[in-house]
Formats: C-alpha cells, structure tokens, sequence
C-alpha cells in the first residue's frame, strides 16, 4: 500500500513532464505553422523582428540581473552572444517565414529536425566529439530522408518549393551553430538571460530588412492581422517556448532535449492537418521515418571507449 502511494506521485511526475513536454514542442512548432499560415501576407523579417524584440523585452529583467551579476560579461563575450544572435534568431528567423511562402510546415519541421545531426557532425569534424560506424550509418539514413524530402517533399509540385526547403536548410544550419554556441557565448548567465541576449541581437540584426518591409509594404506590415502575427510569434514561439524549455530542462535534464526533437515533426503534421489542410504525403512519411529513425539510432548510438 505504502509502495503504491508512493508510485503514484512519480507516476503523476512523469504525466505533468510529458504534458509540459508536448506544450512546449507545440509551442516550438507553432512557429512553422505560423510561417505556412500566414505566408505572404505578412512580411517575414518583421515578423521576425517583433517576435525577438517582444523576447528581448519579456526577458529584459532576467538580464539585468544577469549583467549585474556580471559586470564586464559584455565587453568580454559581447561578440560570440552577437554571433550566436546572428545564427540562432537572424539566420533561423526571417527565413523560416520565407519558406512558409513555398513549402510546407511539414517540410520545414522535418529539415529543422535534422540539427541535432548537424551538431554531431560539427563537434566531430572540430574534435570535441568522436563518432562511431553505427553513427555514421545514422547519419546516412537521416540525411536521405533529408534528401527525399526536400527533392520531392513539396505538397505541390511547382516551380520554386525547392527555394523554401533551401531556406528552410539554411536555418536549420543557423540552429545548429547557435545550439553550438549557446551554452559558451554568455556563459555565466542564467538560459533566460542568454535567450534575452541573443534575441536583443536577433532583432537588431533583422532591423535592416524590416525596415525596408514597412517602407515597402506598410499596408501589410501595420494592420491589426499584422498586429496579432507579432504578438503570436513573441509570446507563444517566443516567450512560452523558451521559457517552458528552460523550466523542462532544469526540472527533467536531458530528457526535456530528446523529446521536443522527436515530438516536434510530429505535432507539425497534426496542426498542418488542423489548421492548414496539408495532410503528410506519402513522401513525408517515409523521408520523415528515415530521417528520425536515422536520428534516433545516430544520437543512441555510443561510441565505443578505447
């Protein structure tokens, strides 16, 4: 009886962390959504511009303290947090809205997926991570589920799908040096500080090409439909996201990584149907069961100690 009582608890444990951990992968994915959603209508690198600049905001005091803390971080690691703002929220930013303009969510989810892999590879090219022949093999079986999917993943065939699931693999490389740089660039600081950071150089770095948007564009850019796009992409992609990542991963550790990788494709493809109307194809489910299957071996895979 005392055992049960006590099993229960963990049980409910692990049924909140699943829980949060599937709020938080939709939360991540809702940005693809969002890309496909409202494709064209609403220019993309204001889009992102607002969305970091509403992080940077919402995270301002978890960097004032931070910076107090520690004074001079600034001066001293102010380039590598400019860099990693660069990849992670300019590079993996505008252009993933876009892609939303010629590819599908799904598409997008699946390539974005495959950053884990990239950042296997980088660490094992610069030294810092040894790989085995089992994860070579994963990696080759990821990468022509990649492969599939971007030659043949668009919902339609037209000219120009290629062109999204390029950017879309362009920001997927942009992740993959940010997830890299993350944990260095600003070290010392809280994750929320970091993100605040990063988001703060994300947003001066997509400034330019906004400006030009508006100028350009300003029926699009400022309406009330525009209003609300910002307003979405900040807070739920944005703040929720980030905010609900950090608290999974000091609360579940390294779990809270392997399950927003492996639930994020997934979630796409039910709110592509939901919301969008573009069930998975054909291609979608095999280059998709490659690629995460190719993933999930190359990640499990150890190698071997001399």
């Amino acid at each position: 009886m005392i055992d049960a009582q006590k099993a229960t608890p963990g049980r409910n444990h692990e049924l909140l962390g699943l829980l949060g951990f599937l709020l938080v992968a939709t939360a991540q994915v809702s940005n693809m959504i969002l890309a496909r959603g409202v494709a064209g209508s609403v220019p993309p690198f204001t889009i992102a511009f607002f969305r970091w600049s509403i992080v940077a905001v919402g995270l301002l005091p978890a960097v004032v303290v931070g910076l107090r803390e520690n004074p001079g971080l600034l001066r001293m690691q102010g380039r590598a947090i400019v860099a990693a703002g660069f990849l992670g929220m300019f590079v993996c930013g505008g252009p993933v809205y876009l892609a939303g303009v010629t590819t599908s969510a799904i598409n997008i989810a699946l390539i974005m997926a495959l950053a884990p892999l990239v950042v296997l590879a980088m660490s094992w090219l610069s030294g810092t991570e040894a790989i085995d022949r089992r994860q070579v093999a994963g990696m080759l079986i990821s990468l022509a589920g990649a492969a599939l999917i971007i030659t043949r993943g668009g919902a339609t065939a037209r000219l120009g799908v290629a062109w999204g699931d390029l950017l879309a693999l362009l920001a997927m490389l942009g992740w993959a040096g940010y997830t890299l740089m993350q944990n260095s660039a600003g070290r010392g600081l809280s994750f929320l500080a970091r993100v605040g950071l990063f988001a703060a150089a994300g947003a001066l770095f997509s400034l330019p090409f906004a400006a030009h948007e508006m100028w350009s564009r300003p029926d699009a850019a400022f309406s009330g439909h525009a209003a609300l796009v910002y307003l979405f992409a900040g807070l739920v992609p944005g703040l929720f996201a980030y905010g609900g990542y950090a608290y999974l991963g000091s609360t579940f550790g390294a779990v809270a990584t392997s399950l927003s990788l492996y639930l994020g494709p997934i979630v796409s493809a039910v709110l592509s149907m939901a919301f969008l109307g573009e069930p998975p194809t054909l291609v979608h489910l095999v280059g998709g069961a490659l690629s995460l299957g190719g993933m999930w071996f190359c990640l499990r895979a150890k190698p071997k100690a001399g």
